[in-house]
């Protein structure tokens, strides 16, 4: 078991017990007998069943020691190869492609009789497990019947719903540049914690919109997301974890589940996109946005709620919770690169080389960092293993570390009789390396 498949199994343990932690579950001991009425798919052991006891263990461990008290030690059989194999993987795609709405319980029997999977090295449950861990796969067997019912958390912050619209086209420069719209909604007010326009819908803007929208609001219990790539990323799902906020995703092609965020896009693109020009910056556009955000939008009485955004939000005030010092918020948000520390002590992050204290070598560490630090000389890299700081990795100076030291000055140096060899320069010499002098 790797490290990626350590957090994994972390992250579900997490979701099974954040209903507790959050408040969802007054009753726990009730809570966690539901849970384990079913077995549980967890990540690398599959289909099991745990008994009440053991999922409030993970429980108890979270609240004295956090979210790394959740990951399982490594096992002896590390390393050893997975029962589903690229060529099965690449049939299994093949059929569904030919056979979209086909079940997966038919997906198998089909390929066992072509001969392309035999039961005893592949069982159902994994391939089950598999198809359920592809978030292209999940709309197998008629989930697509299932009913829609409208839902509404009662409470602020208990669920802020996360999605990305296209925006206008603007000016970037000599030449004009598509935009997105990235917002994060409080399902109970309405309200929008922090949202704004980017040139890029990738994970490093969301992250950033997420860190200004906690910081102004508070912690969410819950974050809602469909199933683009940006979301469906472990380093979000670490990063929320790290203030006990659980993410969780949409049915895929089921749009009504985001209803709400929907709603507020048809608001912004007739109230606001409506009466502005196209030939701004993207600092202009997001300081009208952000006027029209404050002055209309959350002061409007909206239609469901009977009050303004604002006002229902700032009623239950006291609810809000802060995570606090802003360091530990830096703390939570830093992205994590698990990395192994090299024979020479070194390592690398985005292509750049880092080195470390000697007494790492070998071990497998966590960076935690932020974009811009990698590649400032003067900035080091904290290392983590099991959550526990372990030593920084220092940006390496190759030409530094090839520079021959200054001999020194004759008026001090000792005589060397003819018997002692030479003092050998540790610094490479080009010359002697074409003379193929090996000294």
């Amino acid at each position: 078991m790797n490290e990626q498949k350590r957090k994994e199994i972390a992250l579900k343990r997490f979701a099974l017990i954040s209903p507790v932690l959050n408040g969802f579950e007054q009753n726990a001991a009730a809570y966690f007998r539901a849970v384990c009425d079913q077995p549980i798919d967890m990540p690398h052991y599959g289909v099991r069943e745990y008994s009440p006891k053991t999922i409030r263990k993970w429980m108890n461990d979270y609240n004295r020691h956090g979210f790394e008290a959740l990951k399982p030690g490594f096992r002896s059989d590390r390393g050893k190869s997975r029962k589903m194999t690229p060529k099965l993987e690449e049939a299994i795609a093949e059929k569904i492609e030919a056979f979209p709405r086909m079940k997966g319980s038919v997906i198998y029997d089909q390929l066992v009789e072509e001969g392309k999977l035999t039961p005893s090295s592949l069982s159902r449950s994994t391939f089950y497990r598999y198809l359920a861990n592809q978030p292209s796969l999940q709309g197998l067997g008629g989930e697509s019947a299932a009913r829609t019912k409208r839902f509404a958390y009662k409470f602020i912050n208990e669920l802020w719903q996360a999605d990305v619209m296209h925006g206008p086209r603007i000016r970037d420069g000599r030449r004009k540049r598509d935009t997105y719209l990235i917002c994060f909604l409080d399902d109970a007010s309405r309200l929008i914690p922090y949202s704004g326009f980017a040139f890029k819908q990738d994970f490093l803007t969301l992250r950033h919109f997420l860190k200004e929208a906690v910081q102004r609001r508070g912690k969410p219990k819950m974050l809602y997301t469909d199933n683009a790539k940006i979301y469906r990323t472990q380093q979000l799902a670490l990063i929320c974890a790290g203030f006990g906020c659980s993410v969780v995703h949409a049915r895929p092609y089921h749009a009504a589940g985001k209803g709400k965020q929907e709603r507020f896009f048809g608001t912004v693109r007739t109230r606001f996109l409506s009466t502005i020009s196209t030939e701004i910056s993207l600092d202009e556009l997001n300081e009208s946005y952000w006027k029209w955000l404050d002055e209309d939008y959350h002061r409007k009485e909206h239609s469901s709620l009977g009050k303004s955004p604002l006002d229902f939000f700032m009623a239950q005030a006291d609810r809000i919770e802060h995570i606090g010092d802003p360091a530990v918020v830096d703390a939570v948000f830093l992205l994590r690169s698990t990395r192994k520390v090299r024979s020479n002590a070194t390592l690398r992050i985005n292509n750049v080389i880092y080195e470390t204290d000697y007494s790492l070598i070998g071990s497998t560490v966590e960076v935690r960092y932020e974009p811009e630090w990698v590649g400032q000389a003067h900035r080091k890299l904290p290392l983590y293993i099991d959550g526990t700081h372990v030593g920084d990795a220092e940006f390496v100076h190759l030409h530094d570390n090839a520079i021959k030291r200054r001999p020194q000055e004759k008026t001090t140096a000792k005589p060397r009789s003819e018997d002692e060899p030479e003092e050998q320069s540790s610094q490479v010499s080009y010359t002697r390396a074409v003379k193929g002098d090996e000294r």
